[in-house]
């Protein structure tokens, strides 16, 4: 079995493989003062929850964009798992050309991302994760990473709002009934939401334009589940994505993932 960990900002990914299927799935809260005997324990407990043996995991798979919590996850898989995990990045076969200025400033996340997208539905595609920050990817048809575009997180956008505008609460971020508020809570949800919508929208517009109006987009991350069903542009929604796109990459470096310590 393979264990798949996808590190952001806002949480850790996990994902259990057995060949190609995810048996078990669950998120931490990304904390970097956590010690790697207490990502242990945690990531213990998620495994044992789902009736699996630490020595059935044979290969274990990091993408991160916290390069601070990195040592940490290393330790902890070398101490409970005995195996040195394969670290999305440098040197690792992605089998995915990254047609960026200077490929090392693209997120191991975005890469994983990417990579399943194009497994799933074939290029041109566009993917979309909705995380700590929003990102899109565009795949050309051949299977290359062409680049994108970045812009605040759904979340991140709704904090900014609130903490420079003082008589404006914490609301919850859900679909809203109807365009014209009829509340300040409802208010908020048209402008923050729609508004985030036409945003990604509009971005998506514009790259089916530089890439073909045939291009498919698929989006993942938190918010994709909200922003999915209300966008005019977005065709399939899979929260799991980049875990299957650790899965690829995974296979295709699998000498490598069954070294031991």
């Amino acid at each position: 079995m393979l264990l798949a960990l996808d590190v952001g900002n806002t949480n850790i990914k996990i994902g259990i493989f057995e060949h190609k299927k995810v048996i078990q799935y669950a998120r931490l809260t990304t904390e970097i003062g956590k010690t790697s005997d207490e990502y242990g324990l945690l990531v213990s407990s998620v495994i044992k929850y789902a009736s699996i043996d630490r020595e059935d995991i044979e290969g274990i798979i990091i993408a991160s964009v916290v390069p601070s919590i990195n040592y940490t996850l290393e330790h902890m898989c070398q101490t409970f798992f005995d195996i040195k995990p394969l670290l999305v990045g440098p040197g690792l076969r992605s089998g995915m050309n990254i047609m960026y200025d200077n490929p090392r400033e693209v997120g191991a996340d975005r890469i994983v991302s990417a990579i399943a997208a194009y497994d799933k539905m074939g290029g041109p595609c566009i993917v979309i994760d909705f995380g700590t920050a929003t990102t899109f990817g565009a795949i050309s048809e051949k299977g290359d990473f062409l680049g994108g575009a970045i812009m605040p997180g759904l979340k991140v956008s709704m904090e900014a709002l609130v903490n420079n505008a003082a008589k404006l609460p914490r609301i919850e971020l859900i679909k809203p009934k109807r365009a014209i508020g009829k509340s300040t809570e409802e208010n908020m949800q048209s402008g923050v939401i729609l508004g985030y919508v036409g945003a990604v929208d509009r971005i998506i517009q514009e790259m089916k334009a530089e890439l073909g109006e045939h291009a498919k987009v698929i989006a993942t991350g938190g918010m994709s589940n909200l922003i999915g069903p209300i966008s005019d542009t977005i065709e399939h929604v899979d929260g799991r994505l980049a875990l299957h796109g650790l899965r690829i990459i995974y296979e295709r470096n699998k000498a490598r993932g069954r070294e031991k310590k």
